[in-house]
């Protein structure tokens, strides 16, 4: 599971929003998108998908109009979920 942190770097048309919301929605219809959505208290947003590795899931970064058109930065991470299934990452 991977996770990127998107940056406000120029403003957003509503043409650029709409080509953004096509992506998250090909990435929910391929079953890869996990969450997403803009931060209340922070200039810009964050996508959490899957992805077969870093490289994959940098493709997907960098093919979401937000960042392909440079108004946003990214910063991705690769993310463990801690759940009941894993014991919340605890070894017992």
């Amino acid at each position: 599971m991977y996770v990127y942190f998107m940056e406000n770097k120029k403003p957003l048309n509503e043409e650029l929003i709409k080509s953004h919301v096509k992506h998250l929605k090909n990435l929910k219809s391929q079953g890869k998108l996990v969450l997403c959505g803009p931060f209340t208290d922070y200039p810009g947003g964050m996508v959490v998908f899957l992805a077969e590795d870093l490289e994959e899931a940098k493709k997907i970064a960098e093919a979401d109009p937000f960042i392909a058109s440079g108004c946003k930065s990214y910063e991705i991470r690769t993310l463990e979920p801690a759940d009941e299934e894993n014991n919340y990452l605890l070894e017992e």
